[in-house]
């Protein structure tokens, strides 16, 4: 299992496709990990050399003190690339993962080729609701927030039609470390990158989810107005396009990126 160091976090890494290929980053949602992306690997490595991690606080990577914050993790991400010796990659991130992508497209632009950002937003509050969440897991543990969060991230016809998909997701929420939870809750709750999306100039493919509860479709229609080079797809999905609607979602990023 791989790991490089990140200013006292270990952090988890794979990789897989051919080693002389552009590498395409994966960034995975909050309460996820790198097995989120499971379903696109097959697609993905047949032309790029993928590159997924655990984000800070979750999976094998260490749940350092919070709060975290979306600088921290973009942070991580320039870190990994630079242990990798990877000049420059496609990144595409999911909700949190997309919330860093936006980061980096400010930030660290000469990093990233085209950005993925999948069901996110540039600000997603109001502070109250992430507080409550907080709340809830630090007094009743990761289960107290297992049912809503399957609630969120899948349509009922999909939690239906698939519960041993769902199952196997919620339980790796509820096996996350409560301290790597909240930290990414902090993240989220104190970032507002409404006023940078204007400096992204990578070519941008934004993802919504038709009926995402969590991160509704007009705050991925924000991003693609505001962003100068950027499509917007739809799926019939809800939060976890990417495992609801793997096929449509796997199709939209290979004909984007190539």
């Amino acid at each position: 299992m791989p790991f490089v160091s990140v200013e006292g976090c270990r952090v988890h890494y794979e990789l897989d496709g051919p080693a002389d290929a552009k590498v395409l980053v994966l960034s995975h949602s909050l309460g996820n990990d790198l097995r989120m992306w499971d379903g696109q690997l097959a697609a993905f490595t047949r032309s790029w050399r993928v590159l997924r991690y655990d984000s800070r606080g979750h999976g094998e990577t260490s749940a350092t003190p919070g709060p975290y914050s979306i600088e921290r993790l973009g942070r991580d991400v320039v870190m990994l690339l630079q242990a990798l010796r990877i000049e420059r990659a496609h990144f595409c991130g999911l909700s949190l993962g997309g919330m860093v992508g936006m980061w980096l497209g400010v930030n660290a632009p000469e990093r990233i080729e085209r950005l993925i950002l999948s069901n996110t937003g540039p600000k997603v509050g109001p502070p109250s609701r992430w507080d409550a969440r907080i709340h809830a897991v630090e007094t009743g543990g990761m289960a107290a927030v297992a049912e809503a969060s399957a609630e969120r991230w899948f349509t009922p016809a999909f939690r239906q039609s698939c519960p041993a998909v769902v199952d196997r997701i919620v339980d790796g929420l509820v096996r996350m470390p409560v301290a790597g939870y909240v930290a990414s809750c902090a993240a989220i709750r104190d970032m507002d990158q409404t006023e940078d999306l204007g400096a992204i100039v990578h070519q941008t493919l934004v993802i919504v989810g038709a009926e995402d509860s969590a991160i509704p479709p007009a705050a991925g229609a924000f991003i693609a107005e505001k962003v100068a080079h950027a499509t917007l797809v739809s799926l019939p999905a809800a939060h976890l396009s990417n495992v609801e609607a793997g096929g449509p979602f796997n199709d939209a990023v290979v004909s984007f990126l190539a």
